[in-house]
C-alpha cells in the first residue's frame, strides 16, 4: 500500500462523521432544505500570480511527508505554462514547464516507467493539439515531446483532462475533452503506458460522452474508486459516464443546470468514505459552488442530492481539486484548491467549505 492511501484510510476514520446522513430520498436540482451560504468563504491562502490568466489546478500528495505536497496549475495563454506551487502558494521557480496554451491539469500515481512507479502530472498543450506528461515531483519530461489527440478529427484543440486508474491492474487512461466536436463521441480516451524506452505513450481505447452544442466541454472529474467518470456540458449540467473504456458507454445521469447563474464549470470529489462523500461543480458567473452528494439513493444510484451551495471569494473559478488528506495542521481534513481571475489560485480548508452542518 502507497503511503498516501494510508494517510487517506487515516483521514477517513476521523471524517466519516462529517457526513451528511440524511434522508434517502435524492432530488437533483435545489429542494426546499438545500442551503445557501450567505457569508463569504474566504481562502486561507492566495498563490503567488502566474505572469497571463490561471485555469485549473491538481493537488499531488507527496507520500512521504503530506506537508511537503503540491499544486500543480496552469497559465492558459499561448505564452503561459505549468506552475507548480508549495502549500504556503509559493511558485517553485525550478519545476516552471513553459506551455503553448496549456488548459487543464490532472494527476496520476505509480505509472510503471523503466519499471518504477512514477507519479506523473498530464496536462492539454491546446495550440499544439497534444497532451504533455510530466513526472512529479522533479516535473522531468517523460512523453518525448508530447502526444497528439484527436488526430485526423476537424475538431482538436484539447482543453479538459481527468486520469482514472482502474483498480483492478492499475492502469492509466487519459479522458481527454476539447474546445468542439461532435453530439456524440466528443470525448477521446487513452491509454497511458511505458513505450519501452521509459517515456510514456498513449493508445487511443474510446470514444464517447454526449455534447449538446451549447457552449463547450472543458472540466472533466474522475472518480476512480466508484468507476465513474463526470463532466461539464457548460450551460446544461454535469454528464455521467463509467470510467472504464471496456464498460458501457449509455449516460447515466444528467444533473441538470438548475440553479446555476452562467456555466456549469470545474468538478471535483471529496471522499468521505468507499462510497460516500461529496461532488463539487462551479457555477463560474456567481462565484459559488454547488456540492452535491456523491452516493445517490438506494432506488436510484444516479441521483445525486444537492446539499449545499457556497460562495467563495475567488473570482469567475472554472477550475478546481479537493483532498481529503490531512496536508498540514493547517488543512487537518484537507484543501479545496480553486482558481481565480486575477493570476493566482486560492487555497481553502475543507471545514470552511461544507461547514458545520454536514
Amino acid at each position: 500500500m502507497r503511503p498516501h492511501f494510508a494517510l487517506f484510510l487515516f483521514a477517513l476514520i476521523g471524517l466519516l462523521s462529517c457526513n451528511n446522513q440524511s434522508s434517502n430520498q435524492s432530488v437533483v436540482g435545489v429542494t426546499d432544505s438545500t442551503s445557501t451560504d450567505s457569508a463569504v468563504v474566504r481562502p486561507v491562502i492566495v498563490t503567488d500570480s502566474v505572469v497571463h490568466d490561471t485555469d485549473d489546478p491538481a493537488i499531488w500528495i507527496n507520500p512521504q511527508d503530506p506537508s511537503k505536497s503540491l499544486i500543480i496549475g496552469t497559465d492558459k495563454d499561448a505564452d503561459g505554462g505549468l506552475y507548480v506551487f508549495d502549500l504556503a502558494g509559493k511558485i517553485q521557480r525550478d519545476k516552471f514547464i513553459k506551455l503553448k496554451r496549456p488548459n487543464n491539469v490532472d494527476i496520476a500515481y505509480g505509472l510503471m516507467l523503466s519499471g518504477k512507479a512514477t507519479d506523473i502530472a498530464v496536462v492539454t498543450e491546446r495550440e499544439a493539439n497534444k497532451i504533455r506528461i510530466f513526472s512529479l515531483p522533479d516535473m522531468k519530461v517523460v512523453d518525448a515531446g508530447g502526444m497528439e489527440v484527436f488526430k485526423g478529427d476537424s475538431a482538436q484543440a484539447p482543453m479538459g483532462i481527468a486520469l482514472y486508474t482502474r483498480p483492478s491492474d492499475k492502469a492509466i487512461f487519459a479522458i481527454v475533452g476539447r474546445k468542439t466536436g461532435p453530439a456524440a463521441g466528443y470525448l477521446w480516451q487513452y491509454r497511458l503506458a511505458d513505450d519501452g524506452k521509459g517515456n510514456v505513450k498513449a493508445e487511443l481505447v474510446r470514444k464517447f460522452g454526449e455534447y449538446s452544442g451549447k457552449k463547450e466541454i472543458e472540466s472533466i472529474a474522475v472518480d476512480n474508486e466508484m468507476g465513474y467518470v463526470y463532466y461539464s456540458d457548460e450551460q446544461v449540467g454535469i454528464r455521467k459516464y463509467y470510467a472504464d473504456p471496456d464498460s458501457s458507454d449509455t449516460e447515466l445521469t444528467l444533473i441538470p443546470n438548475k440553479g446555476f447563474t452562467e456555466d456549469n464549470e470545474g468538478i471535483s470529489i471529496y471522499k468521505t468514505g468507499p462510497n460516500t462523500g461529496y461532488i463539487l461543480v462551479s457555477d463560474q458567473g456567481a462565484d459559488k459552488f454547488h456540492i452535491f452528494k456523491r452516493e445517490g439513493s438506494q432506488a436510484d444510484p444516479h441521483a445525486h442530492e444537492l446539499v449545499k451551495i457556497v460562495k467563495v471569494a475567488a473570482d469567475q473559478s472554472d477550475g478546481s481539486d479537493v483532498t481529503n488528506v490531512a496536508l498540514s495542521a493547517q488543512f487537518p481534513k484537507g484543501l479545496f484548491v480553486v482558481m481565480s481571475e486575477g493570476k493566482v489560485f486560492h487555497y481553502y480548508k475543507w471545514e470552511d467549505i461544507i461547514g458545520k452542518s454536514n
